[in-house]
C-alpha cells in the first residue's frame, strides 16, 4: 500500500467534484494522494480497476460509502500493462454478482464469465477451462448457465473485443446489478468485490507474497450468502 490517508479528508460522496471543498469521489482522493492533478481518472491505477473504484464509490450508499476511504491508498500505483488484468477484474466482478443479481442480469453474467475464461485460457497459453469460482458460481444459477452455454458456442470473443467492450460493461452490471439486489448488505458485497479486485492486480503486479494467494471463490461464497 502506498500512502495514508490525511488526519482530515474530505467526504467521499457520488460523482465528479471540482475540487476538494466540493468533497471527492474515490479515485479523486486517490488522485490527490498520488500528487496527481485533481481527477477521477488517474494515471496511478489501472483504468478498469478506476471504472470499478468509481462504480462502487457512487452504488455505495451514503450511509456505508465512508468505509470505502481505507482502501483508497491501496489504488496508488497499482498499475499493470498485464491483458490479463481486465479479464481477471470482469471475471472477479462476474463471479461476485452472478449468485445474487436478479435473473434477467444473470444471463449476461453467465456469459460474461464464460468469455472471460476463454479469453484468459488464450492469454495464457492453456487449454479453455472453468476456475474453482467460476465453476461454483454458475452452478448456483443453472438455467442461466445452461443458456449462456448455448449462447457461447456460436459466438467468438477476441482478446481485444473483450478488453475494450466486454470487460468494462461487465464490471458496470455487476455492479449496479449487486447494488440492486435483494441481499441483506450489498454495500458489504460492493466493497468486498473492490478489495478482491484490487487484490487481483497486486497479485499480478508484485506476485504473491510468502506464498499466499489471492481467494478465488466469489464473495457469495466469503460472505455466507
Amino acid at each position: 500500500m502506498q500512502g495514508h490517508l490525511p488526519a482530515a479528508v474530505p467526504l467521499l460522496s457520488r460523482g465528479k467534484h471540482r475540487n476538494p471543498r466540493k468533497g471527492a469521489c474515490f479515485m479523486e482522493f486517490a488522485s490527490y494522494l498520488a500528487g496527481e492533478r485533481w481527477s477521477d481518472h488517474p494515471a496511478c491505477t489501472h483504468p478498469l480497476l478506476a471504472a470499478m473504484a468509481r462504480l462502487v464509490n457512487d452504488y455505495t450508499t451514503d450511509t456505508n460509502r465512508q468505509r470505502l476511504a481505507p482502501l483508497i491508498p491501496s489504488v496508488i500505483g497499482l498499475t499493470t500493462n498485464d491483458p490479463r488484468a481486465d479479464v481477471r477484474i470482469a471475471l472477479r466482478a462476474a463471479t461476485t454478482a452472478l449468485p445474487v443479481v436478479a435473473a434477467e442480469r444473470q444471463l449476461a453474467l453467465a456469459v460474461s464469465v464464460l468469455a472471460a475464461e476463454h479469453v484468459l485460457a488464450d492469454l495464457e497459453g492453456r487449454e479453455p477451462g472453468l476456475e474453482p469460482a467460476s465453476q461454483e458460481a454458475l452452478d448456483l444459477v443453472p438455467d442461466a448457465a445452461r443458456w449462456a452455454y448455448g449462447f457461447r458456442s456460436g459466438v467468438k470473443v477476441s482478446r481485444r473485443g473483450f478488453r475494450r467492450y466486454a470487460a468494462p460493461n461487465t464490471v458496470q452490471l455487476a455492479v449496479r446489478g449487486v447494488s440492486q439486489a435483494c441481499v441483506e448488505d450489498p454495500d458489504r458485497i460492493l466493497r468486498g468485490l473492490l478489495t478482491m479486485a484490487i487484490d487481483e492486480v497486486r497479485a499480478m503486479v508484485d506476485g504473491p507474497v510468502d506464498g499466499d494467494q489471492v481467494e478465488t471463490r466469489p464473495l457469495a461464497f466469503r460472505a455466507g450468502l
